[in-house]
């Protein structure tokens, strides 16, 4: 047994239980359809045929057995239903929160090369095809056996050369489904890609909708959806035609099971080697033989569905985080925020170019340290590196003289705030974004935060003040209104590390000036690392730091990079000649 069946299978163990319950109802369920048909023999034969003046007493008494295993069949028949659909959907719950919480353990790296929209397919459409397979698999699988063998041997007792016959076709039927039952599965392997790529442009497109429709772009969007969804319709197209061989090629196999039946249990009864009773049980029995077919048929699908989620599923969560606490990590307790790095290079893949190269900085407790430079000379991925969201690929980063691998990633990441000029907000309340800086806060301790944050002036001018909803993303909100929450959330986290990465590049000037001074008072005595593209605004900091694609060219106070007439020196004066 290899891993992952392993896996699927550890799925039922806390459901031992309710699985065992489910397998005696379908054992009782398969067992009554079994007896319906010898009880209807014996009335024939026993009762009808005996000419005895108690056949109505004993017409009554079986009709009475009958319909008490109607009841019991019914009875047991929705415990399966109902209790084994409730096992399948907790099982699905089981899975659904096991690759969730495996996401939230995922590095920024994992995302950067996966779309949202697939990992929502595996993470919804998927898991609920497993559900259906956890539930209807093993009962499909017992009630199909039971009735199978059940149904032969009924049949064998009463004919023998004409039970033969029928079991011919058995091979051939299973050759048949075997084929079909590939196809199927390289088509549902297809069409669950596609249903993902379905799920990406329409997260792409909506999360974007007011680009779209700022550039009347709503044609493009339709053409690119239309395109995913051509796509998924194709790979159904597949999938149904293998499926619709599949299943109505076994239903012409019984078909032909029964006609034989008819003719050659016609002709043993003309030559007196079949009497008439057991001619209508025997089709009342192929009948029975019927649904255990028509049940694999239905398995067969529900395993390719299921199988090919549960591939999926386990794609994603056999994948180890490439960032992990190691095993002798440990805690922070009173970080003072003195950050080194030590001849650090990195880049995003091993094929992939170095995005920094032999980068050695060193920031002081406290001090407010600026990122300066072009496009693409990777300030940005400097302040990725701090918190741990991307290794270093070459050199150490220190805080406190100790390597950030040797620390806790919680515990590191405790110790930073980060403020970003994309500013994301959950759907909710105001309080509730704020909260999200430290989740036990109390109401007094929020409002404090977002005084400090210069912001509790406009969230009392909001309908509902702390308890607006703000909508998805904060789109009832200003871009500095949306800044000040966040900032107002790092005042309740409390770091002693700072970083801001554009925080005000995007606000107009009445905004950028409220969020500054919030700014102020949340880096006073923390260490703080700024990335700014307006030098204008770092002209302050204590030191500024000057990165090209070659490394760090320069470094001083802005009076002191002016002087050296060098590389800040052409930066500051093309800003002003903008």
């Amino acid at each position: 047994m290899n891993s992952r069946t392993r896996k699927f299978l550890s799925y039922y163990k806390p459901y031992k239980g309710l699985l065992l319950a489910d397998m005696a109802s379908a054992f009782v369920v398969s067992a009554v359809s079994l007896l319906f048909p010898l009880v209807i023999n014996y009335i024939t034969k026993n009762i009808l045929e005996s000419g005895s003046l108690t056949v109505i007493n004993d017409i009554y008494t079986m009709g009475a057995v009958l319909l008490g295993l109607v009841a019991l069949h019914t009875v047991c028949n929705m415990f399966v239903d109902y209790r084994g659909h409730m096992m399948g959907a907790k099982m699905e719950s089981d899975m659904r929160t096991e690759l969730f919480d495996h996401y939230q353990k995922l590095s920024f790296g994992f995302y950067d090369e996966n779309k949202t929209g697939q990992l929502m397919t595996r993470l919804t459409n998927d898991i609920f095809w497993l559900s259906e397979l956890y539930h209807h698999g093993p009962e499909d699988l017992l009630i199909s056996l039971l009735k199978f063998v059940g149904a032969f041997l009924i049949l064998i007792t009463i004919n023998v050369p004409l039970t033969l016959i029928v079991f011919l076709f058995m091979p051939a039927m299973g050759l048949y489904a075997y084929y079909f039952n590939k196809r199927m599965n390289i088509a549902l392997r297809t069409s669950k890609d596609r249903i993902g790529d379905i799920n990406a442009q329409v997260e792409d497109s909506l999360a974007g909708i007011r680009v779209v429709k700022s550039f009347t772009n709503e044609a493009i969007e339709r053409r690119k959806f239309a395109y995913e969804n051509n796509r998924f319709v194709s790979s159904r197209s597949d999938g149904y035609r293998s499926e619709a061989y599949f299943d109505n090629g076994l239903i012409a196999f019984t078909q032909i099971i029964t006609i034989i039946v008819v003719v050659f249990g016609g002709v043993a009864i003309v030559n007196a080697s079949l009497d008439l009773a057991d001619l209508l049980t025997y089709l009342l029995v192929v009948g029975i033989l019927v649904e255990p077919i028509r049940r694999m048929a239905n398995f067969a699908r529900l395993y390719q569905e299921g199988v090919t989620g549960f591939s999926r599923f386990m794609d994603v969560l056999e994948i180890e985080p490439d960032i992990q606490d190691a095993p002798d990590a440990v805690e922070l307790t009173q970080v003072q925020g003195n950050i080194e790095f030590r001849n650090v290079s990195f880049k995003y893949k091993q094929d992939h170019d170095y995005i920094l190269r032999h980068i050695s900085l060193d920031i002081g407790v406290g001090e407010y340290v600026a990122l300066v430079g072009s496009s693409g000379v990777g300030k940005t991925t400097v302040c990725s590196l701090i918190p741990r969201f991307y290794d270093v690929s070459d050199g150490q980063i220190l805080l406190d003289g100790r390597d950030i691998r040797d620390i806790r990633l919680k515990s590191l990441r405790r110790s930073i705030g980060i403020v970003q000029q994309d500013v994301y907000l959950f759907a909710g309340t105001v309080a509730d974004n704020i909260r999200y800086g430290r989740l036990d806060a109390g109401r007094d301790e929020i409002i404090e935060a977002a005084r400090k944050a210069n912001a509790h002036d406009f969230i009392m001018r909001l309908p509902d003040g702390y308890d607006t909803d703000i909508g998805q993303r904060g789109v009832k909100l200003s871009g500095g209104q949306k800044q000040r929450l966040s900032i107002a959330r790092l005042f309740l986290k409390d770091p002693p590390i700072i970083i801001l990465d554009e925080a005000t590049s995007a606000l107009d000037y009445e905004s950028e000036k409220a969020v500054q001074d919030s700014l102020a008072r949340l880096i006073h005595d923390r260490t703080t690392l700024v990335i700014a593209h307006r030098l204008s605004t770092v002209r302050k900091a204590q030191r500024i730091v000057v990165l090209t694609d070659s490394g760090i060219d320069e470094q001083g106070t802005h009076e002191h990079l002016l002087a050296l007439d060098g590389t800040y020196a052409n930066l500051y004066n093309m800003q002003l000649t903008l």
